[in-house]
């Protein structure tokens, strides 16, 4: 696992936004075919099914599974698709803890908390 310092982080959040973005766009998509997906599997299981824009649908999965690696492979913890809520490990006080952040807040991190709090337990820096 990466730790990281708050000035890793934040120098970091360039590279990870455009992805988180590009997640968020496709895990949209993914969610509007999401009924009709679960309606063509049990379809599927008596012997027919399909959904206009499965093409689609796979790749939206693909693009999803891309950038969530790209993002992982960084050491950046994906916490939320839709919001694009990600945590930094971090050192503070002998303890690890995560950085907090998430699509729409300043370009600078600003936020910590527990490993087992989440983001209800957030804390400024």
């Amino acid at each position: 696992m990466k730790i990281f310092t708050v000035d890793e982080a934040n120098k970091l959040l360039p590279e990870v936004v455009p992805k988180l973005k590009k997640i968020q766009f496709f895990y949209s998509k993914v969610s509007v075919l999401r009924t009709e997906v679960k309606a063509a599997a049990e379809a599927a299981d008596q012997g027919g099914g399909g959904i206009s824009g499965g093409s689609n649908y796979v790749r939206a999965l693909y693009e999803i599974g891309k950038f969530t690696t790209e993002i992982a492979d960084l050491g950046v913890q994906l916490k939320d698709y839709s919001r694009g809520l990600i945590d930094f490990p971090t050192m503070r006080g002998g303890k690890l803890v995560l950085l907090c952040w998430q699509l729409g807040e300043d370009e600078e991190i600003r936020w910590w908390h527990e490993t087992d709090t989440g983001f209800a337990g957030r804390k400024p820096l």
